[in-house]
């Protein structure tokens, strides 16, 4: 889990995790306190929490997007949308991000070198 802190699609994993459960929290737990329980408590807590993850979880994909020269049509578009369907970035965590950071760690081509 440490190794996760070293590289941004790591960093953006993370925050992706953090941002899909105050998601949850939010749409699942928090909503239906105020709506059905007319208590609202729960979503004034929350809601600041979930924006700012939320926030922070869309500059980072736009950074990492850049930094690994993310076709924005083919990656970063789904990333994003992830953000804001319930389980979306646990979906993403597991279909992009983490074969994205498997690519990036598989050593380079030495052919020549094996003899």
């Amino acid at each position: 889990m440490l190794n996760l802190f070293k590289t941004p699609i790591g960093r953006l994993r993370i925050i992706g995790f953090l941002e899909g459960i105050s998601l949850i929290l939010l749409v699942f737990v928090a909503m239906p306190f105020k709506y059905l329980g007319g208590q609202p408590m729960l979503v004034k807590l929350i809601g600041p929490v979930h924006g700012l993850l939320f926030t922070l979880f869309v500059f980072t994909t736009l950074s990492v997007g850049v930094a690994y020269r993310w076709k924005f049509s083919e990656t970063s578009w789904k990333v994003l949308l992830a953000c804001i369907v319930p389980f979306g970035t646990f979906y993403i965590d597991r279909t992009i991000l983490k074969r994205q950071e498997a690519i990036l760690k598989e050593p380079a081509d030495v052919d020549d070198k094996c003899h």
